[in-house]
């Protein structure tokens, strides 16, 4: 009896799980569907292609027939505008503190170019550059020149040697290559030309020397002889700063220009005997020369004042003038020359480094 009441059980208990199990599986299934409606959203139907009427058209396929070879170029992400030569000349009116050879610079020509295209006004004198003056700036190096009754190709070209079929044939001069004529007085860009300096400079006068005409080169002529001290054979800089202001050294230019304030002192670069004090003609200004008995002369150019008189012996850094702008000058600045034996050194070379 026993057996049979706990079978009985069994069997309810059994009966029991699987219905809560199927209840269970119900549930689940249920709100599962439930989520998955509420996150999906169908997609939309594909509208249907109208048909043409020709039932047989449809798009060809592509097809490649042939390449065809081509140049390709590497991307450059900025443009070169290339350089183009300056064939016209410049009209240009000079300036306050000018020099020959900062206009150079500025137009990237050597001075002597400029020089000798303006024979008319400066005289191949680089000193007698003065503000206000008209100049013509040639467009390359050479000379502007202007065509003159009886000239010729080869004759020109041989004036100033270089080769007439530079004249020809520079695109500048704008001429026929296979008729070529130049009308009187028409400019002309002559390339590499060139001609000798006609410069105007200060006799080399040594302590001993006498004679020089004051009527020639100016008031400030020494009569001489005279005796003194003598230099050592170094020299200093004659001024307290040691920039340029304009020229260097070249060969129409045979001194620096240093800059300075007018009235500031100026220094006998070596030790020696003044043997010219004072006004000088030619665009010099007011100018002191110093023999120094070694061979070397100095010379100090466009002073405001002279301080040292003919005949009086000066030393090393001794206060000689002032700074100025008298003579042929643009500017404040000292002219400085350095001469050996009667010819002329760049002061480059002689002094120490700035």
């Amino acid at each position: 009896m026993r057996r049979d009441i706990l079978l009985s059980w069994f069997l309810w208990v059994v009966a029991f799980l699987l219905l809560v199990g199927a209840g269970t599986l119900t549930w689940v299934r249920y709100f599962t569907d439930a989520d998955l409606s509420l996150t999906t959203k169908a997609p939309d139907p594909i509208p249907e292609t109208p048909q043409r009427e020709d039932e047989n058209f449809r798009i060809p396929d592509f097809v490649l027939e042939s390449s065809k070879p081509a140049i390709t170029r590497v991307i450059k992400p900025h443009t070169v505008i290339p350089e183009r030569e300056n064939t016209q000349a410049i009209d240009y009116l000079v300036q306050f503190n000018d020099s020959m050879f900062g206009l150079a610079q500025v137009h990237d020509l050597e001075p002597e170019s400029i020089l000798w295209s303006n024979y008319d006004v400066l005289q191949d004198d680089p000193h007698s550059l003065k503000p206000g003056m008209e100049l013509k700036i040639p467009p390359i190096d050479g000379i502007y020149y202007q065509w003159e009754t009886g000239d010729t190709f080869e004759s020109v070209a041989e004036k100033f040697k270089t080769g007439p079929e530079l004249i020809i044939n520079w695109i500048g001069n704008d001429l026929d290559l296979l008729d070529p004529v130049v009308e009187i007085g028409e400019m002309v860009m002559v390339p590499d030309g060139q001609r000798e300096f006609q410069q105007w400079i200060l006799p080399t006068i040594a302590r001993g020397q006498t004679g020089v005409s004051s009527g020639v080169y100016g008031a400030g002529v020494c009569s001489g002889p005279f005796e003194g001290l003598y230099g050592g054979g170094g020299f200093i800089w004659p001024t307290i700063g040691h920039t340029l202001s304009g020229n260097d050294y070249w060969a129409g230019h045979l001194a620096i220009d240093i800059n300075l304030v007018s009235g500031e002192p100026i220094f006998a670069s070596d030790s020696g005997v003044v043997v010219f004090a004072g006004w000088a003609s030619g665009g010099y200004g007011n100018v002191l020369i110093v023999d120094h008995g070694t061979g070397y002369q100095t010379l100090y150019a466009h002073l405001s004042a002279v301080i040292s008189g003919c005949g009086r012996s000066v030393v090393q850094g001794q206060t000689i003038g002032l700074g100025g702008n008298t003579g042929n000058s643009t500017g404040p600045h000292l002219h400085f020359e350095v001469r050996y034996l009667g010819g002329f050194v760049n002061p480059w070379f002689v002094l120490p480094p700035p």
